[in-house]
């Protein structure tokens, strides 16, 4: 048989009014190798994986170009993925099947013959997640890290012959980080295992990509060779701006943002994932001020995403009690009234949570203008288009729906559906992880202004040192602790540049 493996000729992907998203590219992956496909947010990466797959959602066509197998042309996609496939997706929540706890969701994805020996358990312990422990939480009750690893370890389960990767360490801490890596590492070299990856952070790809290819405008078939090694994932890292590319300047860190009132305030706050099981977090206390960057480390599952979903009102608190603007916050989201509704903007991980699939872009967007602001209908339409534009986005993309954009562009299409409302307060959780380093500045710029010219407050639960290294003050999650913890140094943000 031949063993070409993946072979993508001239493809050619276009939008629903002929735009077109990727333009003839060409890419061969030989058993036993990695390609990493790199570029800017909706440079079309994402594009190319959903067509490799024969997956293009609603809106996307394949307008010309072949994927081959071997040699032989890909016929039958669905039968294809099935017997050689295994694919994490940027939003791994959402793929998996919210009545599967996280053993049934790996089992499901092994061959029949391999159900009965405990596979799933080995599978999900390799991606370092506990069988015992966690085996029998459903994907509400896992932080995104936990949910994005067990994603991966059912999409390693059945060891395809073809792994299709979408940013798969996005929202990890180091030490799992580290456990993924050398599980896809595995691969290289043996002469088998065909693997491509889309990622933003070119530490992961210098470590496993043995081709990078580069997607964007003027790029072309760009095939860059491997990156430098950079120090390793989740190691803060400076990369320098290219020369006449002055890196923005910002308030000097650690200052007190004007306003000083407090807009959010929590005592003796004990959270517990799920609710009543063992508390991640016991008697907390709080207190954010107008203008004030606060930002929450800790390992994956340590309660960082639990906290914030506390605070939106979508997750229960053991105890406690908190007050927005002075006055009492109820914990579920349906016991707030208006204003306390506007008070409190959460960005969660995974934007299709609040992005409603049958709503374009620009719907979604107007539907809080009306209904917390007060907007009419005319008024709401020009202010979503306006809030679009804040965050780096066209306006034609008011038009499309979010399976048709990619993983950044959902991202601040959401963290624009926060804003919409006017909060007082910010909940981001990962709010860079799915954004290239030079869209990410963009955003914690946007942030940081709205910050010092709004008196917008933010709780941000990250792994991000650039994020960390922006707020005021840091927070960690350790032991069940809420603890003050140093901020990186400056230096340690991600700049606004090219890497490649």
């Amino acid at each position: 048989m031949n063993r070409d493996g993946l072979t993508v000729r001239a493809l050619t992907v276009t939008g629903r009014t002929g735009t077109v998203i990727v333009d003839r590219l060409d890419l061969r992956i030989a058993p036993g190798e990695v390609l990493a496909l790199v570029g800017p947010s909706g440079a079309g990466k994402t594009t190319v994986l959903r067509a490799v797959l024969g997956a293009l959602p609603s809106g996307l066509r394949q307008a010309s170009g072949r994927i081959e197998w071997h040699g032989a042309p890909v016929r039958a996609p669905r039968r294809w993925r099935r017997r050689t496939v295994g694919f994490l997706g940027q939003d791994p929540a959402s793929a998996l099947h919210p009545l599967l706890d996280a053993r049934a969701a790996v089992r499901e994805a092994l061959p029949r013959s391999g159900r009965d020996g405990g596979e799933e358990e080995r599978a999900l312990a390799e991606v370092g997640l506990d069988p015992a422990g966690l085996g029998r939480r459903r994907p509400h009750q896992l932080s995104g890290g936990q949910a994005q690893r067990v994603a991966l370890a059912r999409a390693l389960a059945a060891d395809p012959e073809l792994l299709v990767l979408d940013e798969p360490t996005s929202a990890l801490d180091p030490a799992a980080l580290a456990l993924v890596l050398e599980r896809v590492r595995r691969r290289r070299g043996d002469g088998r295992s065909v693997t491509l990856i889309v990622s933003h952070d070119m530490a992961v790809v210098s470590e496993l990509a043995d081709h990078v290819v580069r997607l964007g405008p003027g790029e072309g078939n760009h095939v860059a060779p491997r990156p430098p090694v950079l120090p390793p994932a989740g190691k803060p890292r400076l990369v320098l701006p290219p020369a006449g590319k002055p890196r923005p300047v910002l308030p000097p860190a650690g200052k007190r943002r004007p306003g000083g009132a407090p807009v959010l305030e929590a005592h003796g706050l004990t959270i517990a994932q799920p609710p009543g099981g063992a508390p991640l977090l016991s008697d907390a206390d709080l207190t954010i001020s107008a203008g004030e960057g606060v930002a929450v480390l800790g390992p994956s599952g340590s309660g960082k995403s639990t906290l914030l979903r506390v605070l939106a009102g979508l997750h229960p608190a053991g105890q406690g009690q908190a007050a927005a603007a002075g006055r009492p916050l109820p914990w579920p989201v349906t016991e707030r009234g208006p204003a306390a509704l506007r008070a409190l903007a959460l960005v969660g991980q995974n934007p299709l949570d609040v992005l409603n699939p049958a709503r374009t872009v620009g719907a979604a967007l107007a539907r809080p203008l009306r209904t917390l602001r007060g907007l009419p209908r005319r008024t709401a339409r020009a202010e979503a288009l306006r809030l679009l534009a804040t965050v780096g986005l066209p306006e034609d993309l008011a038009h499309r729906y979010p399976a048709a954009l990619s993983g950044g562009q959902r991202q601040r299409v959401a963290l624009a559906r926060a804003l919409a409302g006017g909060p007082a307060v910010l909940l981001a959780d990962e709010i860079t992880a799915a954004l290239d380093d030079r869209t990410a500045a963009q955003v914690l710029d946007l942030i940081d202004a709205l910050r010092h010219r709004t008196g917008l407050a933010v709780l941000a639960a990250t792994h991000d040192p650039a994020v960390a290294a922006r707020a005021d003050r840091v927070l960690r999650i350790e032991a069940g602790r809420l603890r003050p913890h140093p901020r990186p140094h400056d230096d340690d943000r991600r700049p606004s540049l090219d890497v490649l």
